[in-house]
């Protein structure tokens, strides 16, 4: 019996150190919740939970729905319940714009950006405000369409509706995971496992990625559990992970290299080493090229191990291609400040959904530009409220050989001020998705910026007169092979037909929800017949659109790839087939809610046409 108790004394103390680092890791809020401690753990019953719907939406990225109406907009998930538990497809509910991954495999698809985390791969966000801020206990997520996108919660330590700012905003990961595939459309509530945070929270943000769902997923309301008083844990420990041991040190180090991002790249003193190892014997080139496959915090850890390391990880070079968008809750003015150094060649720059909640000022912002401006080429800068006048001009004055700008979603610019955009004459890429554009500042864009090869409208509600705008388009950007504009609300048969006559290279055109658009007009065969490159070309909503259109794009339209013809009532199962048979490339038809095609005819040509993925949304 001896030997036993020195082994209870060992197994004792790596019981109790295991209990002191959950502990700690619990209230520092590094644990992932997917690794986290299987355990009976529960609060003491000193709080009286509290249930909350969303009281509002502040933020979000993009959505199905228009600027001026309810349906399938974001805004429906404030309140209670609209649809759940019925499962279908519903205007009450919110829809983001995409889906699937069509939109990579399009003209106007954008390369991805090297570098990217692993763990990253949201796709589009929303941010929601609750009444009471709580110690979360519980997030219910009521998701009534092709459920499976949401692949992050997140909590705030901001409480929107405090009169007095934070002087620092904190974000902590709730729960994540990586997209999932759900077998079936059906409605679910989904209540992941989610952390406990050491702050009480009322906005609540949800990241989605919808590239394994076969439709556009929608949710219907978010409900928030939680207590008003910090949650005491009981000890009723029933099972460690022993792989939440290892595992918790490197994510201490992730999370503490972005937590001290700043800190680390302003490390100008090192450790002195008598050699640097084996990577002295190295070509200086191939050690760059091992470093170009780490991340950023990754390269901030690695300078601070010797001199020689140092000197390749802020060398310029390796920031030619730069995306903070992963740790855009960590991004702010002395992080751009530190980085300035390191960008003097950078060309590619990914700042969506940075600087929010003044992380990022103007003044930072135009300092870092104007040190590191000269040599972009791309310029991301979605959901980026902080814009303002006075950065579009300083973009326009430091990136004279800028050719891709995305402004999606940054809403808060104001109307005047895209009228800079027209002193980049080499622009090729512009997208002003869910932007105040109005109609004077784009004409002067269009007229100057002559080389644009994609651009994005959709919903800018602004513009006034819409055939006027393709006809400035047909006119001057002959070198067009990409518009999108979705839910434009006065194009005619005029503008479509200055289109079609001055911009004959596109390949890419999309005409959902544009209601002016009639069938009858004839402008639809007159796209047919004149933009035989056509790839891809949505007409959603369009009730007009007849068999002698579809008759006509499959005899002129041979490359058609993608074709979204929901809702119509004027097209019959033979003109699919002609269409099916002439377009060898199809890959995506969107049927849904087009009376003439019911599930038994979509059964007959997915049999005929397999390589087809023809889609056919239904309502319970």
């Amino acid at each position: 019996m001896p030997p036993v108790f020195p082994m209870l004394t060992v197994l004792s103390m790596f019981y109790y150190m295991c209990l002191r680092r959950r502990a700690r890791t619990a209230t520092r809020g590094e644990m992932n919740s997917r690794r986290a401690i299987e355990s009976n753990t529960r609060a003491l019953p000193i709080n009286v939970e509290i249930v909350q719907y969303a009281k509002e939406v502040l933020d979000f990225s993009s959505h199905y729905g228009s600027e001026n109406s309810m349906s399938y907009t974001m805004w429906n998930l404030a309140g209670i319940p609209n649809v759940y538990p019925s499962s279908g497809d519903f205007t009450q509910t919110a829809v983001f714009r995409t889906y699937g991954t069509w939109w990579d495999r399009c003209p106007s698809a954008r390369l991805p950006f090297k570098r990217t985390p692993s763990t990253f791969c949201s796709q589009d966000y929303v941010e929601l405000a609750f009444e009471e801020p709580v110690y979360p206990t519980a997030v219910h997520i009521l998701e009534t369409y092709h459920p499976g996108a949401v692949v992050r919660i997140l909590a705030c330590s901001a409480n929107p509706y405090s009169q007095n700012p934070p002087a620092e905003v904190r974000w902590e990961v709730l729960w994540s995971e990586a997209p999932t595939k759900v077998n079936g459309p059906q409605a679910r509530q989904f209540t992941p496992c989610i952390k406990q945070i050491n702050f009480p929270t009322n906005l609540i943000r949800l990241e989605v990625n919808s590239s394994l769902l076969d439709y556009y997923t929608e949710l219907d309301a978010v409900v928030l559990h939680g207590v008003k008083e910090r949650p005491v844990l009981s000890l009723k420990t029933s099972m460690i992970d022993m792989n939440d041991i290892d595992e918790d040190e490197d994510e201490e180090k992730y999370g503490c290299g972005m937590d001290t991002l700043n800190k680390q790249f302003s490390i100008v003193t090192l450790r002195e080493w008598p050699t640097n190892g084996y990577f002295d014997k190295l070509p200086y080139e191939l050690i760059q090229l091992i470093l170009s496959h780490l991340t950023v915090p990754d390269l901030c850890r690695l300078a601070q191990t010797c001199k020689l390391l140092y000197q390749h990880c802020c060398d310029p070079l390796q920031y030619i291609h730069l995306s903070l968008q992963p740790y855009w809750a960590r991004i702010n003015d002395t992080s751009l400040e530190y980085l300035q150094s390191r960008c003097t060649l950078i060309q590619w720059l990914n700042l969506s959904w940075t600087g929010n909640r003044g992380a990022i000022s103007v003044s930072g912002f135009s300092r870092f530009l104007k040190v590191c401006g000269s040599e972009l080429v791309r310029l991301e800068l979605s959901c980026g409220h902080f814009l303002n006048e006075t950065c579009l001009e300083v973009i326009t004055e430091m990136c004279p050989n800028l050719q891709e700008l995305n402004l999606s979603s940054c809403d808060k610019i104001p109307p005047q001020a895209f009228n800079h955009i027209a002193k980049v004459g080499s622009l090729k890429r512009l997208i002003l998705y869910r932007t105040k554009v109005e109609q004077t500042a784009l004409l002067s864009i269009l007229n100057f910026c002559s080389e644009l090869q994609h651009l994005s409208l959709g919903s800018c509600v602004m513009i006034e007169d819409y055939d006027l705008i393709a006809s400035m388009m047909g006119a001057k950007c002959k070198k067009l092979r990409s518009l999108d504009l979705w839910r434009c609300k006065n194009i005619t048969e005029s503008g479509i037909a200055e289109l079609a006559s001055g911009c004959q290279l596109l390949e890419e055109l999309d005409l959902g929800w544009c209601p002016t658009l009639q069938s009858s007009t004839g402008c639809f065969t007159n796209l047919a017949r004149k933009l035989p490159n056509l790839q891809k070309l949505f007409l959603t909503a369009n009730r007009s659109v007849c068999d002698t259109d579809i008759e006509e794009l499959a005899a002129n339209c041979t490359h058609l790839r993608q074709l979204d013809i929901l809702g119509t009532r004027m097209v019959s199962p033979s003109s699919l087939r002609k269409l099916l048979e002439s377009c060898k490339d199809l890959s995506l038809l969107d049927v849904s809610f087009c009376s003439q095609i019911d599930n038994r005819v979509v059964l007959e040509l997915n049999a005929s046409f397999p390589n087809v993925f023809i889609k056919k949304s239904f309502t319970q």
